[in-house]
């Protein structure tokens, strides 16, 4: 299966780090180049364990994700649960150390005749976006509206 890893220096602590990962729309957009939609789903209004997302990605790609993990401030997971036709499997995590921020996706293709030629493939462009996203992510961590939409959610 393959997997795709991407890390950033981060100038600030991983309560602010998570923080400023779990904003929503329109702070979202703010920093994240992947996402062109993105919402919670089911009448959630706060990310969590159990909580689904929607996403529209810079492709027109659609996702319902679901949160697997929700540990403040040191982790996030999360799985598909529906999106493109080509993804048999797709699940990501994200890590927050002091001044790092750790993002880690797995997936697999289908169909599995293709899946040689189609997980290089995919390897490649998910390589490609997510380093442009934790890039997006690291300047949202410097990013003074970014940071208070962060902080206002660390005291709700």
């Amino acid at each position: 299966m393959p997997v795709v890893e991407a890390v950033a220096t981060v100038p600030v602590p991983p309560e602010l780090a998570f923080a400023v990962s779990q904003t929503t729309a329109p702070v979202r957009y703010r920093w994240d180049p992947f996402v062109r939609e993105q919402r919670l789903v089911d009448g959630a209004t706060r990310p969590g364990k159990g909580v689904r997302t929607f996403t529209r990605s810079r492709h027109g790609l659609t996702m319902v994700s679901e949160y697997v993990s929700w540990a403040p401030p040191s982790h996030v997971g999360m799985k598909m649960v529906s999106g493109p036709w080509f993804f048999e499997m797709f699940a990501g995590g994200w890590r927050f150390a002091p001044a790092v921020a750790t993002w880690r996706y797995s997936f697999r293709c289908r169909p599995a005749f293709l899946s040689p030629v189609a997980d290089r493939v995919g390897v490649w462009l998910l390589r490609r976006d997510i380093r442009r996203r934790i890039a997006g992510y690291a300047a949202g961590c410097t990013d003074p509206e970014v940071l208070a939409a962060a902080r206002r959610t660390l005291t709700d």
